[in-house]
Order: C-alpha cells, then sequence, then structure tokens
C-alpha cells in the first residue's frame, strides 16, 4: 500500500515542450508520515530498550553523579575521581589531543567518565535488586504481621527500584532465575503427597523406588539439571512448551484450548456490529500499550513484580502444526497490524490503520456492517466449497492437520489467505446465535453452561484454534474468547479482558452505536479467496465431523454460588482458594467414594519467564478432613480443627510452589532428562504416568485493580476449560466479589463414573456443610 501511494506521487511525462511533473501533495504527504513514522517506531523501540537495560537507575541518578563531579572541581578545585580525569588528561595531552588543565577537555572527560560510571552503577543496582527478589520470607510470615526481616527487605527494596514507574519490561533482566530444588526435597515431598492415595504397602513400595532414584540415576540427572539452569533463563519453561503442548498429537479442540467470557451483570450493547467494534478497538489499545511498554507490571504489594514475558506473545502468534511437533510463530507488531473476520462462512481482512492512525470504533462498526451486509447474497455465488467449515480443520489431529497444511496451503491462493489468518493480530468470528448470560444461585443456570460450552467448543468450526486467541461476537452483543495454550496462561488473557471492560466502559456508546459519526468512509474489508478442491473439502468435512462427535460428548455446567462468597471465608480467617480446594475435596469424595490425584494450577511468575506449577491438594491432612465430614460421630469442633490443619498444608504448599519448591516441574525436567540419555527410571514412568483425574484452576481477579466485582454490572463467571483425562474432571472457578463464586465443570458424557451436574451438586452441599462448622 505503501509502495502504491509513493509510485503515484510523483508522476512525470515527456513531450516536446519538455518534461512536465505532477506532484499528488496528499501522497507525498503520506509517504513522509509512513518515513517519520518508521523511524519514530524504531527511535521508540531504541529508547525502551536503553531504558530496560539501565533499569532501576534513572536519568536524576545521572544528574547527581554528573554533580558530584563537577561541582566539587568547580567550586572547590577538588578532584572527585581519585586522578582518573588527571590521569586522562595527562594521556591525551601527551598524545597531542588535548590541552592540559582545558576547562572544555575537563568537561569532556568529566561526562563520559559520569556516564561510564552510571552504567557501572546501575548494573550493580540491578544486580543487587535481583539478589534482593531472590528473598521469598515475606509470603511465609504471618497475615498481618511481618517480620523484621521483611520490614528491612521491603525498605532497602523500595529504595532500590526508585519512585520512577517502570516499564512493562523493565524487571525481566532483574527478575532471578527460578531455583533447582534440591533431589532430597522433592522426592520427600512426592511421598508426603501420595500417602493418603496409597495403601500402606504401595506406599512401602513407593518409598524404595523414591530411594533406589535418589541414590541412583537421579543425582546425575539433578547434575545436569544444575547446569542447565545456569545457562538457561528458565529451566523448566522451554521443555514444558515443547514437550506437554507442542508435542501432543491429538486435537487441542478441548484437550488444550480454554475459553473466558463476557461480564454477566451488564450488557454492554445489543448491537453485534457495535460491539465487535468496540472490542477490536480496544484490543488494538491493548496492543499498543503493549508495544510500546506503556503497561505497568503487574507488582504484588505494589514492589514485588511478576514476569511479563508472556503479554508479548499476546497478539500475533500462532501455532504450526507439525508431523512430529507443532511450532509457535510470533510475528513482528509491525506485521499484525489487521484483524481477520469471518462471517457465515466467509473470510475478510479489516486493515486497523488508516494513514497510521488506527481506526476509531465508528468506522470499525461501519466495516463489520459491510461485512454483515454480504449476508444477503447467496451463498453458492460467493462461498468456495468448505470455506464455511474450513476452521475445523485446525480441531483436527495435528499430524493430519498438518499433512492438509502442506498438501493444500503451501502455495498459491490459500498461501496467501493462510498467511493473512496466521499474522493476524487475533481471528474475529461473528456468531447468529444470542445467549443468555443471566444466572441466579440455584437455578439450572443451563443458559450459561451452553454459552460457555460454546466458547470452549463452538461449532467445530468457529474457532480457528492455532492463534493465540479468537473472539466470538454474538448477534445480541454478547462476546467470548477461545485461547490457544501454548503461547502463555489464563492470568494474561485475563487482565486483557480487564483492560479491554474497563476502558469499554469508559469510550461507551450512543443509542445501542459506537460514539462519533464518519469524516469518509474507511476502505472496505477485503474478502480472503480459497481454492478449496474436492479432495480438501472432503478433508475438511471428515475433521468436522470428528469435531462435532468430540463436542457431543463434552458435558459441561457452569453455576454461580451466591449462598455467600470469600467476605464470609475471610472472616472465619481462612484462605478463600484453599477453602475451596478442601470443598472440591469433599465434593469429589461424595462423587466418586475415593480420593484422587488432584491438579491445582498455580503461577511462578516471580521468577524470569515463569509459568505454571502443580499444587497437590490431596494430603493426609485433607483426607482426614474429608473423613471427618463423612463421619456422623464427629463433632464440629473436631472437623473445624481438622479444617484448619488441613487449609494450612494446602497454603503452604501453594506457597512452595510459587517460590520455586514444588514437586511436578522437577520431577518432570528430570524425566526428560532420563529419556534423553535413555535411563530407565520406574519411579519417574510411575509418576508421569499417574492421571490427573480432577484438575482444578482458579481464575485471576483485580490484575488492573481499578474494577470493582462487588457491583454486579462488573460480574465475570471468568473461564473454564476441558477434563484432562477420559474418566475425569475440570474445574475452574473465580472469585469475583465478597459476595458469589463461579465453578466450572467438565467431563466426558461418554465416562460411566463422572457427571457434570451431580459433582456441582456436591459442590454446593459441601460448601455449605463446611459453612455450617462456623455458623454453629
Amino acid at each position: 500500500m505503501a509502495e502504491a501511494h509513493q509510485a503515484v506521487a510523483f508522476q512525470f511525462s515527456v513531450s516536446d515542450e519538455g518534461i512536465s511533473v505532477k506532484v499528488d501533495r496528499s501522497a507525498v504527504k503520506y509517504a513522509l508520515q509512513l518515513f517519520f513514522s518508521g523511524y519514530r517506531t524504531r527511535f521508540s523501540k531504541a529508547r525502551n530498550a536503553f531504558w530496560r537495560g539501565i533499569f532501576p537507575a534513572s536519568p536524576i541518578s545521572l544528574l547527581c553523579i554528573l554533580a558530584a563531579l563537577h561541582l566539587p572541581r568547580m567550586l572547590w578545585g577538588h578532584d572527585t575521581t581519585f586522578g582518573t580525569l588527571g590521569l586522562a588528561e595527562d594521556v591525551l595531552s601527551y598524545l597531542g589531543l588535548a590541552a592540559r588543565g582545558s576547562f572544555l577537555t575537563f568537561l569532556v572527560l568529566s561526562t563520559i567518565f559520569s556516564f561510564v560510571s552510571w552504567i557501572l552503577l546501575s548494573y550493580m543496582q540491578r544486580y543487587f535488586l535481583k539478589f534482593l527478589l531472590t528473598y521469598k520470607g515475606w509470603m511465609y510470615d504471618p497475615r498481618n504481621k511481618q517480620s523484621l526481616m521483611t520490614k528491612v527487605w521491603a525498605v532497602v527494596l523500595r529504595l532500590i527500584e526508585g519512585p520512577f514507574r517502570p516499564m512493562l519490561l523493565s524487571y525481566q533482566q532483574s527478575l532471578p532465575r527460578l531455583p533447582v530444588p534440591p533431589l532430597k526435597d522433592t522426592c520427600q515431598r512426592y511421598l508426603d503427597s501420595v500417602k493418603a492415595l496409597l495403601s500402606d504397602e504401595e506406599f512401602e513400595e513407593m518409598k524404595k523406588l523414591v530411594k533406589e532414584f535418589q541414590n541412583g540415576p537421579g543425582k546425575k540427572m539433578q547434575r545436569y539439571l544444575y547446569l542447565k539452569s545456569w545457562w538457561s533463563t528458565n529451566y523448566v519453561t522451554d521443555w514444558w512448551e515443547e514437550y506437554v503442548y507442542l508435542s501432543g498429537r491429538s486435537s487441542i479442540l478441548i484437550n488444550s484450548n480454554y475459553y473466558a467470557c463476557d461480564t454477566v451483570g451488564c450488557k454492554m450493547v445489543p448491537t453485534q456490529s457495535a460491539r465487535a467494534a468496540m472490542v477490536i478497538h480496544v484490543a488494538f489499545k491493548f496492543k499498543e500499550m503493549i508495544q510500546g511498554e506503556r503497561m505497568k507490571p503487574l507488582l504484588i504489594r505494589n514492589m514485588i513484580p511478576l514476569c511479563s514475558f508472556q503479554y508479548e506473545r499476546l497478539f500475533g502468534t500462532y501455532r504450526i502444526p507439525g508431523q512430529e511437533k507443532d511450532k509457535l510463530v510470533q510475528v513482528s507488531p509491525d506485521r499484525s497490524r489487521h484483524v481477520v473476520v469471518h462471517s457465515r462462512g466467509k473470510w475478510y481482512k479489516i486493515s486497523m490503520y488508516l494513514r497510521n492512525r488506527l481506526l476509531q470504533p465508528v468506522e470499525l462498526e461501519w466495516q463489520i456492517s459491510e461485512i454483515l451486509k454480504e449476508h444477503s447474497k447467496a451463498e453458492s455465488e460467493t462461498d468456495a466449497p468448505g470455506e464455511k467449515h474450513l476452521a475445523a480443520l485446525t480441531a483436527d489431529k495435528r499430524k493430519d492437520w498438518a499433512v492438509a497444511r502442506e498438501m493444500y496451503f503451501s502455495k498459491g491462493t490459500n498461501k496467501k489467505s493462510l498467511e493473512t489468518i496466521q499474522t493476524a493480530a487475533f481471528v474475529v468470528f461473528l456468531d447468529d446465535s444470542e445467549p443468555v448470560l443471566t444466572c441466579k444461585d440455584d437455578e439450572d443456570c443451563g443458559s450459561l453452561s451452553d454459552y460457555c460450552k460454546r466458547l470452549l467448543c463452538g461449532s467445530g468450526s468457529s474457532h480457528w484454534l492455532d492463534k493465540s486467541f479468537s473472539i466470538t461476537i454474538y448477534a445480541n452483543g454478547r462476546f467470548g474468547v477461545n485461547a490457544e495454550h501454548s503461547w502463555a496462561d489464563a492470568p494474561i488473557i485475563g487482565h486483557f479482558l480487564e483492560y479491554c471492560s474497563e476502558l469499554e466502559r469508559s469510550i461507551g456508546y450512543t443509542n445501542s452505536r459506537c460514539r462519533g459519526g464518519l469524516d469518509a468512509l474507511p476502505p472496505k474489508p477485503t474478502r480472503l479467496e480459497w481454492d478449496i478442491p474436492s479432495e480438501l473439502e472432503n478433508h475438511i468435512l471428515r475433521s468436522l465431523k470428528s469435531a462435532e462427535e468430540r463436542i457431543a460428548d463434552i458435558d459441561l455446567c457452569v453455576i454461580q454460588h451466591g449462598v455467600f462468597g470469600k467476605g464470609d471465608i475471610k472472616k472465619c480467617k481462612m484462605s478463600p482458594d484453599a477453602f475451596i480446594q478442601m470443598a472440591l475435596q469433599l465434593a469429589y469424595y461424595k462423587d466418586a467414594g475415593k480420593f484422587c490425584l488432584t491438579y491445582e494450577a498455580s503461577m511462578t511468575r516471580l521468577y524470569r519467564e515463569g509459568r505454571t506449577e502443580t499444587v497437590r491438594p490431596v494430603t493426609v491432612e485433607s483426607a482426614a478432613f474429608v473423613r471427618a465430614m463423612c463421619d456422623q460421630d464427629c463433632t464440629n469442633e473436631e472437623r473445624k480443627k481438622l479444617l484448619q490443619v488441613a487449609i494450612d498444608k494446602h497454603t503452604d504448599a501453594y506457597k512452595d510452589a510459587m517460590t520455586g519448591k514444588g514437586i511436578d516441574r522437577h520431577l518432570f525436567c528430570l524425566y526428560v532428562l532420563s529419556r534423553y540419555f535413555n535411563i530407565k527410571s520406574h519411579f519417574l514412568d510411575k509418576v508421569l504416568g499417574e492421571p490427573w483425574r480432577l484438575s482444578t484452576s482458579q481464575t485471576p481477579t483485580q490484575q488492573t485493580g481499578r474494577i470493582d466485582y462487588n457491583d454486579p454490572d462488573n460480574l465475570s463467571p471468568g473461564g473454564g476449560f476441558g477434563p484432562v483425562t477420559q474418566d475425569g474432571y475440570g474445574v475452574s472457578y473465580i472469585i469475583p466479589g465478597d459476595e458469589c463464586i463461579y465453578f466450572h465443570v467438565s467431563s466426558f458424557k461418554s465416562s460411566p463414573c463422572t457427571d457434570s451436574r451431580r459433582l456441582v451438586k456436591h459442590i454446593k452441599e459441601s460448601m455449605g456443610e463446611m459453612r455450617g462448622l462456623f455458623l454453629q
């Protein structure tokens, strides 16, 4: 586009009268805008890289160093460089490059000395900050009772960080590396975590396997893991992404991708085109903040940073299927300046910038309306065969999708259109259905469950599953997100949606339309073209049928537990998350009559490029509490004491997981090494082969810190995911305010062991019984 404008900016013709030159001033102006915009972008990147590189130093510290060098020399004749500047002057004078005693020579040398000293001091400051951030004692202090060590540490940390607002990636170089825990400690924690799940004979056998591993091949692999932790940024993350996410050959529909919901309490606008335009606009505002690093990094207690590297992959990232292993690709921000919109089987490209200006919501609304007008055309006249269900290919098994991609999308029209989708910031699907999101406690909540199932599965061809995320906009103005999991974890999507919700409310609508008017019509969306032969169409329809069969097998139930929320739990002086985890253990025990290996996700973003770690909620203490709740002879006082002990144990395990002392990521990396060195380990094979029949995760809230979730208009049900095993449950929950909790429970209908609505019933019963312990 830019080249076309430049080509027509100057036109000339040759005649008998000479050469006639015509200049298109608007085209020249546009070409100059592009030229200077490119240099502004490069300058902005270079500036951000510089300030990132010297953080936590500041320009004021440079001025202080300059003043410390210049003022004593100018006022009292003192040399604060301990003769360094004098020696430099002597050398320059001897070489004939400068006069000895010249003020100009002193000014130049002192400025250079100041700048070099500033850089060196900034590096010392950064490494001292990294040293301070390795301290994790603050996490283990009793609530509202900090130790003296933590108080001193906090004061020093604030002094080192300084008063200046950091950029998004400022702390990245200062974050410590994830430490490798001692092998002995990990093995002991593992034994503690499985004791409640094994019989006495099985536990003794497991102790023998642990001892053999710990005293045998474990020592060698632990040494290699220490080496990897020294030369890699994070000893877990690269292997976790490669082997857990990208090496899986099954479909990522249900098995990997997850969903996030719109707010329940307030419908922003009932018009599909207006909501789509606003959501796309505010999403690009968030993209610009990430690109310019203007977003403040997340800080615990406003001083302890979390790793921000996952934000860089939010937009313009896609997954390429491979026959052996997939590949994750992130395009540069300059290439992802468009979105792709799918509507009734047609694909369109919308360029988000006009003359280097982000399109306003009203301009985008006009473009979306133009797409919706295409619905009146006959499908047979405008659609290529198979185009309607093209996205079903991304729901296929990864190897089958890789073969089809290589065969039909490696050249020509299909390659060009596929690259347009892949390099888009994200993909938008315009859906004709009208989901109802109202949900109250003790109701069936079928409408909310149906809406969430649409977001998780769609129709089998209504999500482009390989993109970092896809947005679905429904006919009644509701929307939701389906996200791919390999590039980042759910908190990043949660933060993104919180920001979008806040900005959308601040911009607002007028009469169910985007505000403002059109000064000039923006360019029309560009229709993507496809060449789909009958063989490819048959492949698409087979993929769709397979996806529909898997979708039909999903049992998803979403409820709002509105009887009480975290407000009442905190009055009991207990952690809301630990309280809910104990309720889930009690509910599963009622449902299955036994305990199972349970997964709870925690984050390790206190370390550089940290992602997640596993917390194992089933412990001897939690099992004792659950059995006491089911024992009619136990008193409520005994149950309360057992609950408090179980919650304290779980809280400590959660803190251990966050501070690099987890179990499963360490054992996973040792397992990778055992496969690489072809070392047989019965212990690692047994650990990595254990199924997680109850997989749980809490959706975080208040990442922007500016949304009041106690306001019913801001209420969000969060999001969820599919079951991890064929005979297990996937349970996601969110605590949006003080008054309610949302639970998302998924399972497979084909399993005789599971029933999502049955487990939901047990969850509500268990929550009520546990609260009843304190009401009496």
